[in-house]
C-alpha cells in the first residue's frame, strides 16, 4: 500500500491533521505535493541513491517531503531542529546531502549552516524570495516522475554517548514505491492498526519511531494527527477531540500526564484509544502500571533501534504477568551474550544481541566501519549496547545501557534502577543518575534531579529523596550526592544525553584537582 493508492480511492480523507492549528492535508493533496517534491529533486539533478536532508519542526509539509523523497529513490536524513549549526553542518557533510529543507522557524541557525556548509543548497518553508520552498515546489508539476523508485530514511543516532552516526540501510531490493514492508505487517498483525486508524504522533517527526510509524499509518490508509509540540493536557484534549484510536508515546510523556492534577486527567475522555505504543527509553514499572490502571490494557511496548536489527514486543496482558519485561523477539533472534560474545544461560545478565533472520536488511554506520564492527560479535549478531537478561520463556528484561554502567569500588551499578525509583517520587519531574569521578571509589553515584517545583530544590528535598531510596536500594547503590537542575539534557524522544552530564562532572573534578602552574 502507498498514499498514492489512497489518493485515488479516498482522495478527500485527511492524511495529516496538525493538532494545534487544525490544518488538514488530504491524501490527494499529500500525493500531489509529494510528486512536486520528487519533481524538484530531479530538476536539481538529484538522482536515485543520492542523499537529501530536512531540518524541520513538526510542520505541515514534513510528510509531503518524506513521501516525495520516498518515491524519488533517495536516502533522506531527518535532522533534529534542536541541534546547533555546527552539529547540523556535520551531519550534512557526513551524509553527503545535496539539498536541505528547513523553515523560517530555524532561519538564524540555518543561516549559520549555510556559511559552514556552502556546498549544500537550502530551501525554506514560510520564507519569501529565492530560498522559498513553497515557490520552488509550486513551479513543479504534480505528476509522478518517470523513474519512481522506493527510497529509504538514513537517520542519525541521537549522540547520547558520542558524536551522532548515520544508520545507513540499503535501498529496498523491491524498487516499487508501494511494496509491502515488515513494519506494515507488524502494525496490522501485532498492533491491530487499520485504515480507520486515527493515529496521534506527539513527538518530533525527525526521529525514527515517529517518522516510520506515521508513514506506516499512511501506507495503511489511516489519519495521522501531529502535535506541533507535546503538552500533557493538550495530548489528552487531542485524543478526545479527534477520537484517537492509536498512538505512540515515550515514558516521559506518560510521567508528565500522570503528574497532572486528578481533576485535569478526569476532564478528558480517552476511551477511544485501543493501542498506545511506547518505546525509545526504559519505563519504570510503577509508571506503566499506573498508565494501565488509567487507560486500560491498551499499552503495547517494543524494544528496537534505528538500526532495525531486531525487535521485541509485549502486550499489556503479558506485561502484567511479567512486570518490567519488554517482550519476546518479534524480528530477529534474541541472544544474551558475555564479554566474549558467547550466549549465557537464561536468567543470566549480559549484552543483548540480535541474530538476523532471512530478509532482514543489514545496517552500517555511515563513514564509521569501526563503530559498525564494534556493534557485532564474532557470530555476526548485532547489539545496540543494552544489557539485560531473558527468562525461561524468552521474555527480555533490560537492565541498562552498557555505556552507562557505574563502577564504584569495583562494584557494577546500573543507573536505570535508581532513576526509575526517583521519578516515581511526587516531587520529582525527571532524574538522571551518573558516575562522577571519585579519588577513593573510582566513581561515586550522583543523582541529578529536576524537581516538579524548583523552589523545593535544596538540602531538605535531597534528604527526603535519600530517605525515600534507602528502603528500596542497597547501600552501594545509594546516591552519594544529589544535585538539582531546572531541566535535564533530554531529547524529546525520551533519550537522555548523559554524556553531557558526565563530561560536566569530569571537567569540574579535573579543574578542582589540577595543580596550578602545571602544563
Amino acid at each position: 500500500m502507498h498514499p498514492s493508492i489512497h489518493a485515488r480511492s479516498t482522495p478527500d480523507k485527511p492524511a495529516i491533521i496538525m493538532a494545534g492549528s487544525g490544518e488538514a492535508i488530504s491524501y490527494a493533496e499529500l500525493d500531489a505535493r509529494s510528486n512536486q517534491v520528487a519533481q524538484l529533486l530531479r530538476a536539481r539533478g538529484i538522482a536515485i541513491g543520492d542523499t537529501v536532508a530536512l531540518c524541520l519542526e513538526n510542520h505541515p509539509w514534513f510528510f509531503c517531503l518524506a513521501w516525495g523523497f520516498q518515491r524519488a529513490g533517495v536516502h533522506y536524513v531527518g535532522i533534529s531542529s534542536r541541534l546547533t549549526a555546527p552539529e547540523i553542518a556535520y551531519i550534512l557533510e557526513d551524509s553527503g546531502a545535496k539539498l536541505l529543507f528547513g523553515s523560517a522557524y530555524l532561519a538564524g541557525t540555518l543561516d549559520e549552516v549555510a556559511a559552514l556548509s556552502p556546498g549544500v543548497a537550502q530551501l525554506r518553508f514560510d520564507t519569501a524570495g529565492p530560498l522559498s520552498a513553497e515557490q520552488a515546489l509550486a513551479a513543479m508539476p504534480a505528476a509522478p516522475i518517470a523513474d519512481q523508485r522506493a527510497g529509504v530514511d538514513m537517520l542519525y543516532s541521537s549522540g547520547t554517548t558520542g558524536r551522532p552516526k548515520g544508520v545507513k540501510i540499503p535501498l529496498p531490493e523491491d524498487p516499487a514505491i508501494d511494496a509491502a514492508n515488515v513494519l506494515v505487517q507488524l502494525a496490522k498483525m501485532a498492533y491491530g492498526i487499520t485504515d480507520q486508524a486515527v493515529y496521534l504522533s506527539p513527538a518530533p517527526l525527525y526521529h525514527a519511531a515517529p517518522l516510520r510509524w506515521s508513514m506506516t499509518v499512511h501506507k495503511i490508509g489511516g489519519t495521522v494527527v501531529v502535535m506541533e509540540k507535546f503538552d500533557p493536557e493538550a495530548a489528552l484534549a487531542t485524543i478526545e477531540k479527534y477520537a484517537v484510536t492509536d498512538s505512540q508515546f515515550v515514558p516521559t510523556h506518560f510521567v508528565r500526564m500522570l503528574k497532572l492534577p486528578e481533576e485535569v486527567r478526569a476532564r478528558h475522555d480517552v476511551s477511544t484509544l485501543k493501542c498506545a505504543i511506547h518505546a525509545a527509553a526504559p519505563i519504570p514499572v510503577l509508571v506503566k502500571q499506573a498508565m494501565i490502571d488509567w487507560w486500560g490494557p491498551v499499552l503495547y511496548e517494543y524494544y528496537a533501534g534505528t538500526e532495525g536489527n531486531g525487535s521485541t514486543f509485549i502486550t499489556s496482558h503479558e506485561w502484567l504477568e511479567r512486570p518490567g519485561s519488554v517482550g519476546k523477539a518479534l524480528s530477529g533472534i534474541l541472544h544474551i551474550c558475555d564479554e566474549n560474545g558467547d550466549e549465557v544461560p537464561r536468567g543470566t545478565e549480559g549484552q543483548v544481541f540480535f541474530e538476523p533472520t532471512e530478509g532482514m536488511a543489514r545496517f552500517e554506520y555511515h563513514n564509521d566501519p569501526q563503530k559498525t564492527a564494534d556493534a557485532m560479535n564474532r557470530h555476526g549478531w548485532s547489539s545496540l549496547g543494552d544489557v539485560g537478561y531473558m527468562d525461561e520463556d524468552g521474555y527480555l528484561y533490560l537492565t541498562d545501557r552498557k555505556s552507562f554502567m557505574i563502577i564504584s569500588g569495583g562494584v557494577n551499578i546500573y543507573p536505570q534502577e535508581i532513576e526509575n525509583l526517583l521519578v516515581t517520587h511526587p516531587k520529582v519531574a525527571d532524574a538522571a543518575v551518573i558516575g562522577a569521578p571519585d579519588p577513593d571509589m573510582g566513581e561515586r553515584v550522583v543523582a541529578v534531579v529536576q524537581p516538579m517545583d524548583m523552589a523545593d530544590a535544596g538540602p531538605e528535598l535531597a534528604a527526603e529523596l535519600t530517605e525515600y531510596l534507602s528502603g528500596q536500594l542497597s547501600r552501594v547503590k545509594m546516591p552519594r550526592q544529589i544535585d538539582f537542575r531546572e531541566a535535564l539534557p533530554r531529547e524529546l524522544t525520551g533519550k537522555l544525553y548523559k554524556r553531557l552530564l558526565r563530561d560536566e562532572y569530569r571537567q569540574a573534578y579535573d579543574a578542582a584537582n589540577s595543580c596550578p602552574g602545571r602544563d
